[in-house]
């Protein structure tokens, strides 16, 4: 499963570093408009500018974000083990529950990927879901409270 483990984190790692690349366009755009001669204000009613400056703050915030959680994927070493195969920051956890289901926990949930022919799911440990799971070993059995109501899940495994 580590193969799988480490074919995850590099997908999630690209999808990140996308994600970050149109923000950082879109925080260009917005810090463009913010400070544009065209976004001054034209009477005390006129909120454009503070409006821009405002979007441009939230894109700089979220441009923070995702370098902190590239630069987190980019230093997972997918080659090795995790000390101890327990549910934590960095794991790799293959549940059943309706069928089998993948989920790479990361310091921020967020992000689905396609590898072969599974899909892994970033979740946090703070989501219900890693709640539910954490510091839970391979054959433990979780309940978690979803919109659906209670769903039982049993940890197959974790890398």
């Amino acid at each position: 499963m580590l193969e799988l483990k480490g074919k995850a984190v590099k997908a999630l790692l690209a999808k990140v570093a996308q994600e970050l690349e149109g923000v950082e366009r879109m925080a260009t755009m917005a810090r463009d408009e913010a400070t544009s001669s065209e976004t001054k204000s034209e009477g005390k009613y006129d909120t454009r500018a503070t409006e821009a400056s405002y979007l441009a703050r939230g894109q700089a915030n979220r441009i923070l974000e995702l370098r902190s959680l590239k630069n987190w994927y980019e230093l997972q070493d997918r080659s090795l083990p995790l000390a101890k195969a327990v549910v934590q920051v960095g794991a790799l956890v293959g549940l059943l529950a309706a069928g089998e289901e993948w989920v790479f926990i990361a310091p921020v949930g967020g992000g689905r990927v396609q590898v072969g022919a599974r899909v892994v799911r970033a979740i946090s440990l703070l989501s219900p879901l890693g709640q539910a799971l954490l510091e839970h070993v391979p054959g433990d059995s979780a309940e978690v409270d979803t919109p659906r109501g209670l769903v039982e899940l049993e940890v197959l495994s974790v890398d």
